[in-house]
């Protein structure tokens, strides 16, 4: 009898351990690793840092009982240093899950170490669909654009428009070379063609040189395959050459509120551009954009509520699963819709990628804008199952 009472009580004892006991090291940390110093810094930065932490507030600061905490760190947009960074968050940070990796060299490193320490990243700040295509992964997650559905929203709109000859200012690494791929082979396949491309380095000063023979080339849209400062001091500079008054147009394939932001509406005006996200879409939107500025002093772009989301979707996954269990957690992001603020019944598909609606947008005269951070007209919603490649197609093996 003694015996029985004993297991008995171990038994009651190991059914009231709180649900945290399925949460590894006791709590579940998350890890935004991004540029917070550098040409991406307003891109991403520091404003997707307060969106994570927004999320985990909004979702009450815990999961199965367990706390969330919010780590960070710049990666100076150098892949080397963002692996070092990874890898000591995985090894001895008790960091459970890496987001945001802006700059697409960088979230393909991290991917590919996620994939081996077997831990889930999910990308809100990169471009390349290389992330859910080749070297795609089964904990990798690409939550926000890539540069396919960028070449589809503002490349093909402007095609339609009769901006149907190109050339490319286009940043000298890999998310420069893939957006510029993408869009050449929408242009030409609508009928469009390249006049030439001219490739220059990260955080680049002076585009003079590259602005003239933008501008003597004759190309009817100049598309800036760049993002961050690198466009706008690209837009400012053009803005100087007169190339806009000359007849010629200005795509920027990589261009989101915060930029905009920067650069004002007298250089940005009529500008082209696709994102995810746009503040005052609806009521919903404008009711988390105002709670977001309220602690920032800015309105989010498509990374800052990209990122809430991501956050959000993965405690929501951690609670369906019971677990923070890696190969859980995944499945659980798989098989579970996204109907949020920021994706409107959106799913993920088996490469990974989120797939949900991005709206083109012309940026406003600033005579027609009518209160602060009102910088948009929404031209067209591009539908998620057109801007994003069909997992079948994407090349990611786990898709087939």
């Amino acid at each position: 009898m003694k015996l029985s009472a004993t297991v008995a009580a171990v038994l009651f004892a190991a059914s009231a351990l709180p649900a945290a006991a399925q949460v590894s090291d006791g709590k579940v940390k998350i890890g935004i690793l991004n540029d917070q110093s550098g040409v991406y810094a307003d891109f991403g930065g520091k404003w997707s840092v307060e969106a994570a932490k927004m999320a985990v507030e909004d979702f009450g600061g815990k999961v199965l009982d367990a706390p969330v905490e919010i780590v960070s760190a710049d990666h100076q947009n150098k892949p080397d240093i963002a692996s070092n960074i990874a890898r000591q968050w995985y090894d001895t940070g008790q960091v459970d899950s890496i987001m945001e990796l802006t700059t697409s060299s960088v979230a393909l490193a991290v991917q590919g170490l996620s994939k081996e320490k077997k831990k889930i990243d999910i990308v809100t700040g990169a471009a390349t669909t290389e992330l859910t295509g080749k070297q795609c992964s089964p904990y990798g997650f690409h939550w926000v654009y890539d540069t396919n559905a960028l070449a589809v929203g503002t490349g093909g709109a402007l095609v339609k428009q009769g901006g149907d000859t190109w050339f490319f200012l286009t940043a000298d690494y890999a998310f420069g070379y893939s957006l510029e791929a993408q869009v050449t082979k929408f242009v030409t396949g609508q009928g469009g063609s390249v006049a030439g491309s001219v490739r220059h380095p990260l955080s680049n000063a002076d585009y003079s040189s590259f602005l003239l023979q933008a501008q003597s080339s004759g190309a009817k849209v100049i598309g800036l395959a760049n993002a961050g400062l690198d466009t706008a001091n690209a837009i400012k500079q053009a803005s100087e050459f007169g190339i806009v008054e000359g007849g010629q147009r200005l795509a920027a394939l990589l261009f989101t509120l915060s930029e905009v932001h920067g650069l004002g509406l007298q250089a940005a005006q009529g500008l082209s551009l696709t994102e995810g996200f746009y503040w005052d879409r609806d009521d919903d939107s404008r009711a988390f954009s105002q709670r977001f500025f309220d602690r920032t002093q800015r309105m989010p772009n498509m990374v800052h509520a990209g990122t809430y989301s991501a956050v959000t979707q993965y405690l929501k996954a951690i609670k369906a699963a019971g677990s923070d269990d890696t190969e859980k957690v995944a499945a659980k992001l798989h098989e579970m819709k996204v109907d949020d603020v920021f994706g409107r019944g959106a799913s993920v598909g088996k490469n990974g990628r989120l797939i949900y609606d991005m709206y083109l947008m012309e940026v406003k005269k600033p005579e027609e804008s009518t209160k602060p951070w009102d910088y948009y007209k929404v031209v067209a919603t591009v539908p998620g199952d057109q801007a994003y490649i069909k997992p079948s197609e994407s090349g990611c093996p786990l898709a087939q």
